[in-house]
């Protein structure tokens, strides 16, 4: 048994480097909030829901505070007219971009209009000239953030396999040591409890989507890289459910099939409504995932940023400074605890879609019982 003392000081310490985090993220959101009041006009109440929407969106750039960001790579290919490759910053402002293709880029507020013509000054931004066919192909914040999961993934992966080659029977230590807990709980708490005996099929999906969509909230809620919204994202969510639904579909055996299209000892005029019932949920399960997931995570951001924001709308924009300082402080708390609460929407929903998957799996794949 651990020492009283000992596991007071590490509670001790674990909470105070979550409240400096929370503090930290609230300086990052009160940053974020006041950097998109500075660009809207001075005359002109800014739109506090469009502030929050373009916070959870995808966008062409990562924006870190104030006007420093990071341009992404736009990649458009138009059939009519070709490739053009460049920088989003390139079309950002008042200044279309020119493509090498012929085409006219505009990038406004985390939007990206393509037109075939010169697009005029002070229009009003859009997808001008809706006949136009192009497919982006745009490295955008949420691929970008994407793609280093995934590379971190299969670093973190490939290092801990080597070394469990190098150090067989032995016990873990650094990275291996940080992964094994993680993946043992996926195997015997989610994988094997709801698949059974063809667990082991199972497992490489299920650790992949655990870590992908821990790590991908994770790197959320770490303040001042941009604010990435990896699985809040409809799109990333959305594939994550087609492949759990292809792979229930694949692997459904007779007995599942014979279940949902025609069950046994259920009488006729129950089949017809259980059978459309059952048929529908075929495709409701993967829909409930792709739907729980993005909620629940942009949830979140939204109700931080929307805390922030009570500070500047409260306050009148810094036309009643008690009003906005007691708003504040207000915000401040309840801000740190949902920091602190999301630490636990993290992991949870990793562990939620996760369950559920396997759940699917294991319906798909279980004998009959007699």
């Amino acid at each position: 048994m651990a020492h009283p003392a000992l596991c007071s000081s590490i509670l001790r310490s674990t909470a105070f480097r979550l409240l400096t985090f929370g503090l930290a993220a609230l300086i990052s959101t009160t940053a974020f909030a006041l950097s998109e009041a500075d660009h809207g006009d001075e005359e002109e109440t800014p739109d506090i829901g469009a502030s929050i929407m373009h916070h959870i969106a995808d966008t062409y750039e990562i924006h870190f505070f104030g006007d420093v960001s990071l341009p992404l790579p736009v990649i458009i290919y138009a059939p009519s007219h070709g490739w053009d490759v460049f920088l989003s910053n390139a079309a950002a402002g008042d200044h279309p971009y020119h493509g090498s293709s012929g085409l006219w880029y505009t990038y406004h507020h985390g939007a990206l209009s393509v037109s075939a013509e010169e697009p005029v000054a002070h229009a009003d931004h859009g997808n001008e000239g809706a006949e136009l066919v192009f497919y982006d192909l745009s490295i955008t914040k949420t691929v970008f953030g994407l793609l280093m999961i995934l590379a971190l993934m299969v670093w973190m992966f490939s290092s801990a396999g080597r070394a469990y080659k190098k150090r067989p029977g032995q016990a873990p230590k650094g990275l291996q040591n940080a992964l094994e807990p993680l993946i043992l709980f996926v195997r015997d708490e989610i994988a094997v409890p709801s698949i059974g005996k063809h667990a082991d099929r199972y497992l490489p999906f299920l650790l992949t989507t655990f870590f992908f969509i821990f790590m991908s909230n994770l790197l959320g809620l770490i303040p001042f890289i941009g604010g990435f919204n990896i699985t809040g994202t409809l799109g990333v969510t959305l594939m994550l459910a087609t492949v759990v639904f292809i792979i229930t579909t694949v692997s459904g055996n007779r007995h599942y099939w014979k279940h949902i299209l025609w069950p046994d000892d259920v009488p006729l005029p129950i089949k017809l409504i259980l059978v459309p019932i059952e048929i529908i949920s075929i495709f409701l399960k993967p829909m409930v995932l792709m739907i729980r997931l993005t909620a629940n995570i942009s949830a979140g951001h939204i109700i931080i940023i929307a805390l922030t924001s009570l500070i500047f709308l409260l306050g009148d924009y810094g036309q009643n400074i008690p009003a906005g300082i007691g708003t504040g402080v207000f915000s401040a708390l309840f801000m740190i605890f949902m920091y602190l609460i999301e630490f636990l929407v993290v992991f949870l929903q990793a562990y939620v879609f996760t369950l559920l998957a396997a759940l699917y799996f294991g319906d798909a794949t279980q004998e009959a019982h007699h």
